[in-house]
Order: structure tokens, then C-alpha cells, then sequence
């Protein structure tokens, strides 16, 4: 190369930049993806799994969405709603994120979601359920990859119906996930039929359940409906099976029971039935290569959270693919994301216009350390996006 044309070129360079022109080359800078996620307490396992679940699927397009390098920014929000609107904001004014991904906790989620919405930042959540994300606090920018609360909770109560089960008692934490999964659960049931007793709850994350326990046994319902996660769901699990209870009482819950839990649940996980968007044997292609791939990389067995952050990179890369990569040209990223068939480990699904995944739950049930596919409870279930004015 002449020394000429190399000053021909860095000119040309500098011309570019002072006149606002950039080359496709030096648009494409790196895109940044702030991770709020809980990395301490009950639900670090949860969060954990998600960031490994979101980055295997950058890893497998080569690092890159779009053709945009992607550069991670971490914040534990500690499943502490009082710190997430600080966080939320930490990662869009001082971190200036293009994306945010989080988190596990729905009253940590409802603050995010509001953040969003106050900075039109991307919000993507892979997995708190709260029904207002996608009810009364939708907007264009907001998208989850996981599920409703109202979802699992209705799709049990419908298989409780079915199986002729008449009363039940429900039993979970107070926060915005535990009332809003026993309220699905609630309108499913009752729908067909049954009629829930009392409903019992403690405060989020308190693990002393004995005398909800003890509570339980004198009211002697046909079923409890459970809503447990993480190191929450262990200890429950643990002390249900010492009480002795499910000798005459069926225990049952959304999938978050034995989802990621039933390694330190042992035996007293046996035979227990959830609802979930997941179950661990799936036959389809995409589960198995992504079973495989995330074993070998993690050397841990994926569970549904793993899957939900997975989908949310996909969501993200099918948005940017779309705009190659123009994070600045919200609409067509948007309409992207929206029609996009999300070919998930959990089988394909599609968007409501809230932005909530329409897809197949499943009746699973504990066998030995396997979260089995027992039937699809309900095939296609939409949330109803209360309040969604969109």
C-alpha cells in the first residue's frame, strides 16, 4: 500500500466521521445487554441459569445478534424490590444499556418494567410472571420469554378438575407471583368444578411452614396447590414429606416446585405433579441439541430457566437480525420480535400482542431425578392480558 493512498484512506476516515457518516463497518459497534438478575439469596440458582441460557445462544451465532458484538453489564438485584427501580436505572443512565434482561422476582420485574417504560429502553423478561407486564404495564418495548403467573396456576387447576379432585387448599408465598398463581389456579379449578378451601401464605422468602402444615392436616382437603421456587421449594418439598401428609393429601404445583430443585429434593420429590412450559424429556430436535450443548458447556443439566433466558436471546437476535442490527430502529425491531416463531426448546411458540409467549403447558410428574412428560394440560394457552392496552 502507497503512503499516498493510505492518506487517501485515513482522510477519507476522517471526513466520514466529522461529517456524521459512518461506514456499516464502524456503525456495528459492540451492543450492550444489561443483566439484572438475582446472583445472591433464595433465587441465585434461578438467575445463574438464565445468564447461562441467554449466552449459549449468543455463543452459537458466533458472540454476535444482528452482526452486533454483544457486551454484558451485570447487576444482582438481589430479589429486592426496594433496590429495582435504583438498579434499573443504574444500568440505562449509567451503563447506558441498548437491552435489558431480567429478572426471577415479579415485584423486582414490576419496577423494571416501569423503568423501561419511563426511558422506552428494550426490556426483556425471562422469567417473572407478574401478570402486569403483560396486563396493565404492556408496552411496546416490553417483551417476556417465559410465562404469565396466571398461566401454570390456571393449567393445574384444570388438571385438578379433571382428575375429580373437589376441594383444595393453596399455599404460597404473599408477593405479586404467589397471589397471581393461585388466582389462575383458582379459575381453572373452580371453572371445573372444584372449590378451593382456604387459601395460606407466609411471607416472601420465609421457610417456616410448619404451622401452615399443621393448619393443612386439620382442614383435609383432597389437593394443595403449592407455589415454591428455588431454596424455597426445597425446604417445602422436604418438610411436606416428613409431615407425612401426602398419604391422604395430593401436593401439587406450578412447575417451579421441582424445577431446578429436585437434585437437593432427593426422594421426598417423589411422584409429585406440576404444570410447566418444560418438562425434561422432551423429544424435539432443538431440546436435545440444546440439552447436549449446555451440559457439555456448564456441566450442569438445563431446567426451564436455562430455557427462558435461551429464548430470550432468541427473541433479541430475531428482532436485530431483522434490522440488521439497527438497535435505534425501535419499530422494525419491534414488529420483528413480534412475528417471530420462536423455535424453543420447549416446542415453537409464538407472541400474544401483549408480548406473552402462547405455548403448550405440560403435566409433569417427579420420577427418580427427571421432571417427566406425563400429557400436554393445555395446548396453547394464551394469557388473557388483563389491562393490556396495546
Amino acid at each position: 500500500m502507497t503512503p499516498c493512498f493510505t492518506r487517501t484512506l485515513a482522510a477519507t476516515a476522517l471526513l466520514s466521521i466529522a461529517s456524521g457518516v459512518l461506514s456499516p463497518a464502524q456503525a456495528q459497534d459492540k451492543l450492550k445487554v444489561g443483566f439484572m438478575l438475582p446472583y445472591t439469596g433464595t433465587f441465585a440458582a434461578l438467575g445463574v441459569a438464565i445468564e447461562n441460557g441467554f449466552r449459549q445462544y449468543v455463543d452459537e451465532q458466533g458472540g454476535k445478534l444482528g452482526g452486533r458484538t454483544i457486551e454484558f453489564v451485570k447487576v444482582d438485584d438481589e430479589s429486592d424490590p426496594s433496590k429495582a427501580a435504583d438498579n434499573a436505572n443504574k444500568l440505562v443512565k449509567r451503563d447506558n444499556v441498548d437491552v435489558m434482561v431480567g429478572t426471577v422476582h415479579s415485584g423486582v420485574a414490576m419496577a423494571m418494567a416501569k423503568v423501561a417504560k419511563d426511558n422506552n429502553t428494550l426490556l426483556i423478561v425471562p422469567n417473572a410472571g407478574a401478570d402486569a407486564i403483560t396486563g396493565p404495564l404492556c408496552a411496546p418495548n416490553i417483551f417476556r420469554s417465559s410465562f404469565s403467573n396466571w398461566q401454570p396456576g390456571y393449567a393445574m387447576g384444570k388438571v385438578a378438575a379433571d382428575k375429580k379432585i373437589k376441594t383444595a387448599v393453596t399455599l404460597t408465598w404473599k408477593y405479586a407471583a404467589g397471589d397471581e398463581s393461585v388466582k389462575g389456579f383458582k379459575e381453572g379449578f373452580e371453572a371445573g368444578g372444584g372449590k378451593v378451601v382456604k387459601e395460606l401464605n407466609l411471607p416472601f422468602p420465609g421457610v417456616e411452614f410448619q404451622a401452615l402444615l399443621t393448619e393443612v392436616a386439620a382442614l383435609k382437603p383432597d389437593a394443595v396447590y403449592v407455589f415454591f421456587a428455588g431454596g424455597g421449594a426445597v425446604k417445602f418439598v422436604k418438610d411436606w414429606a416428613a409431615a407425612g401428609l401426602g398419604n391422604s393429601i395430593k401436593l401439587i404445583g406450578a412447575g417451579f416446585l421441582t424445577d431446578g430443585t429436585l437434585e437437593a429434593q432427593g426422594d421426598a420429590a417423589k411422584g409429585l405433579l406440576t404444570t410447566l412450559h418444560y418438562a425434561d424429556d422432551l423429544t424435539n430436535p432443538k431440546d436435545k441439541a440444546f440439552r447436549l450443548q449446555y451440559a457439555k458447556t456448564y456441566k450442569l443439566q438445563p431446567d426451564v430457566y436455562a430455557v427462558q433466558g435461551y429464548d430470550a436471546a432468541q427473541m433479541l437476535g430475531a428482532g436485530l437480525a431483522a434490522v440488521k442490527g439497527d438497535v435505534k430502529n425501535r419499530d422494525g425491531l419491534v414488529k420483528a420480535m413480534e412475528a417471530a416463531r420462536i423455535d424453543s426448546p420447549r416446542g415453537p411458540f409464538t407472541l400474544s400482542k401483549a408480548h406473552n409467549p402462547v405455548q403448550d403447558f405440560y403435566l409433569r410428574e417427579v420420577t427418580g431425578k427427571v421432571n417427566r412428560n406425563v400429557a400436554i394440560a393445555v395446548k396453547g394457552l394464551a394469557d388473557p392480558a388483563r389491562g393490556c392496552k396495546l
